[in-house]
């Protein structure tokens, strides 16, 4: 079955590049550096081949700061998964030039920052806004972090994710 949908995904996102007028391939296999650092996430990856792709197309798939590409990742978790029960859904990550793996460095370094200053200070710190699926990661970044909790807070867009010390209430996340 998880061929079938790693097969779904990359005709899928081939054919909405191909909309787009780029022809390129996109491969169903993780790269090599996000199997050891996303060895613990579910789902599937789908790697766009950037490689004879010209840097304004390249810009046009990635957009400002990967708003582009995670307005695809976004299409795709939604339309293949649409009316399915959430144990049948499948979870899709699109990878190109290696954004998702430099930003999950990003992230760390940032989880890392702030679980240091909240140990420091005793006080919670709200981090600045990042969209839902990256706040999940920081969720998971810290999960194992016993002395501290994260909770999502506020309405989109303007949703935060807040470190704190840990209470004996548990963590509630997103």
């Amino acid at each position: 079955m998880s061929e079938s949908n790693v097969q779904q995904g990359q005709e899928w996102l081939s054919n909405l590049l191909g909309h787009l007028g780029i022809e390129t391939l996109v491969s169903g296999d993780k790269p090599e550096i996000a199997q050891t650092k996303f060895k613990d996430f579910g789902g599937f990856w789908l790697t766009i081949d950037d490689s004879g792709l010209s840097p304004e197309q390249v810009d046009l798939l990635i957009g400002s700061n990967g708003q582009m590409l995670d307005a695809i990742q976004y299409l795709i978790n939604s339309t293949l998964n649409v009316g399915k029960d959430k144990e049948a859904r499948t979870a899709y990550t699109i990878e190109m030039s290696d954004l998702r793996v430099n930003r999950y460095d990003e992230l760390t370094q940032l989880a890392v920052q702030t679980a240091q200053s909240v140990r420091e200070t005793g006080q919670e710190s709200v981090m600045p806004p990042i969209n839902s699926a990256e706040r999940r990661l920081v969720h998971t970044i810290l999960c194992d972090e016993s002395d501290l909790e994260t909770v999502s807070r506020g309405q989109e867009p303007d949703r935060r994710l807040v470190v704190m010390l840990a209470t004996d209430e548990g963590s509630e996340q997103e």
